[in-house]
């Protein structure tokens, strides 16, 4: 084992949360500071000298895109003949945030989060708190190790040991009417609203905004009018908490 890795393993003075990510995540990481900072909610987030705040979700941003391009190939290799619907319907299947919520639980990754236990909901951490930090890990290793290390972590470590594709591919994951059950049932009104791209983007892409109540809870954008109601209501109902 090189020395430095020795180092960190065994004498640093987070040689205990690193051996925890080690044994997380199969392997030691370099940049420390990326990862503590990915498992950091917004509730217990420093303040720095230029007044940000540092918690997880710029990671989280990052990692999230990480996350898409990578399931996004790994579909469009494994499905050669089907249309760009189906691909949309598949990832959403892989990286919503039920599933992400589920996958951290299961890694392990709920045993390394910082929040403030008095400001967070239990409802906040076990709908949004386990999957954003999922994502902000992908982002720290992205940072840490680079997009083909992420990738074959992604692949291997996380896909091919928990996550069946087939069996999601049988599985119907109706975002929208999932929606439209819950307004129903705490009587509240639902509009899926499409609204005007920005300048210089094409005429194809649609828009839509699922509106409940006048308040606008999800976007989606695709260039099928269906996909983009579907992804609206996704973000909805992540949202929404339902």
């Amino acid at each position: 084992m090189p020395i430095l890795k020795l180092y960190k393993l065994y004498f640093s003075p987070d040689k205990e949360f690193v051996k925890k990510l080690k044994n997380i995540l199969g392997f030691v990481p370099g940049n420390v500071t990326l990862y503590k900072m990915a498992f950091r909610h917004r509730s217990v987030a420093k303040v720095l000298k230029n007044g940000t705040r540092s918690s997880n979700e710029r990671l989280e941003f990052l990692g999230d895109a990480i996350l898409g391009a990578v399931i996004a190939e790994l579909l469009f290799k494994h499905y050669p003949y089907k249309e760009e619907g189906f691909l949309t319907e598949m990832r959403s299947k892989i990286v919503n945030r039920v599933n992400l919520n589920q996958l951290a639980k299961k890694i392990g990754f709920d045993r390394l989060i910082q929040f403030d236990q008095r400001s967070v909901s239990i409802q906040t951490k076990h709908n949004s708190m386990l999957g954003d930090a999922f994502e902000a890990i992908i982002g720290a290793i992205y940072l840490d190790k680079g997009y083909n290390f992420t990738k074959d972590y992604l692949l291997h470590r996380i896909v091919k040991a928990h996550i069946d594709i087939h069996t999601l591919e049988l599985t119907e994951t109706n975002f929208k009417s999932k929606l439209i059950e819950w307004c129903q049932r705490h009587g509240k009104d639902i509009i899926f609203e499409l609204t005007e791209n920005g300048e210089g983007e094409s005429a194809k892409l649609f828009t839509i905004s699922a509106v409940v109540e006048g308040e606008k809870c999800g976007v989606g954008r695709d260039y099928n009018k269906k996909n983009a109601e579907k992804l609206a209501a996704e973000k909805a109902c992540e949202t929404l908490a339902i």
